[in-house]
């Protein structure tokens, strides 16, 4: 069962009950794009929570969760649906016998294939249509989200195929006809910024930016996902992961990553961060060579931090 938001409160709650700790403005958005239907494009650096919010939400909402990958080369027929060619095959190879009779006559291979041409609907029938998440979503009997992540990695193209699904939420199948959605989808893009998307696909989104979070909000995720994490050393960890984003890194570290460090820290049964423990543990938080070798050298400084 689908559940409305009815409330920006409600949103937070709602979001809270399965995990997620949303931050005044994700609640705002959630709620708002839940009730104008309209889909939210969220924006943000890596592992900040965008994809776990779609995943919250449709789980908060009672809703269906599907999710497109994007990826350069995407094109509407890996997103909307493909023909099952091989179960088409074997039927074709069952039914040989009732093919043979129906061309039995035939002077030609053009009369041939026009009658063949006449059974068309029965290999190009919904039996053999495999929907993929953007045709899945429409067709949901069940209230859908499509989560469409990482839009910035799909080439301009896709990108514009897909303002005409959002704005109509229709598709067309040649073989079928159109196809519209039964229960109006919610919609998440995500994007890393990795490329400039265009202001039509903006216009018809809501806008939420996600940053890294403040030193309260991540010392709550951190307890509530790392429950058996000392107090102590849940926040010299939040501390230090804070202390380590104002450095002048490649990547700095996610949210993600601030979880990965306090779990290893609990494995090694810290109680507290000096120095020396930062040094040693660094490769869980950052993914660079560079950014260790520049982090250890402020060991000192990220060990103290509070």
């Amino acid at each position: 069962m689908a559940y409305s938001l009815e409330s920006v409160q409600d949103a937070a709650d709602r979001l809270r009950s399965v995990g997620y700790l949303p931050s005044p403005e994700i609640a705002s958005s959630a709620f708002l794009a839940d009730r104008l239907e309209k889909p939210i494009l969220v924006e943000g650096p890596a592992g900040v929570g965008k994809t776990e919010l779609a995943r919250a939400l449709a789980q908060a909402t009672g809703r269906t969760f599907l999710r497109l990958q994007c990826y350069e080369g995407l094109d509407e027929s890996k997103a909307l649906y493909e023909w099952e060619y091989a179960k088409q095959l074997l039927y074709t190879q069952l039914l040989k016998d009732k093919i043979a009779e129906t061309i039995a006559g035939a002077q030609t291979l053009s009369q041939a294939a026009e009658r063949i041409a006449g059974s068309e609907d029965l290999f190009f029938s919904e039996r053999f249509l495999l929907p993929r998440p953007i045709l899945a979503a429409i067709r949901s009997p069940e209230p859908a989200l499509l989560l469409i992540d990482e839009i910035d990695k799909a080439d301009p193209e896709f990108e514009a195929f897909l303002l005409e699904v959002l704005s109509d939420f229709a598709v067309t199948v040649p073989e079928l006809g159109t196809v519209k959605a039964i229960h109006t989808p919610r919609v998440v893009l995500t994007s890393n910024a990795s490329r400039e998307l265009s202001d039509a696909l903006k216009r018809r989104c809501l806008h939420l930016y996600i940053d890294f979070p403040t030193a309260q909000r991540e010392l709550e995720i951190v307890r509530s996902r790392v429950p058996n994490v000392r107090e102590e050393l849940a926040r010299k960890v939040v501390a230090a992961v804070q202390a380590i984003r104002k450095l002048d890194l490649k990547k700095a570290p996610s949210i993600s990553e601030t979880l990965d460090w306090t779990r290893a820290l609990t494995l090694l049964n810290a109680t507290t961060l000096d120095s020396q423990l930062v040094t040693d543990t660094l490769s869980t938080v950052l993914k660079y060579e560079a950014d260790i070798a520049k982090a250890r050298e402020h060991a000192s400084y990220i060990a103290s931090a509070t």
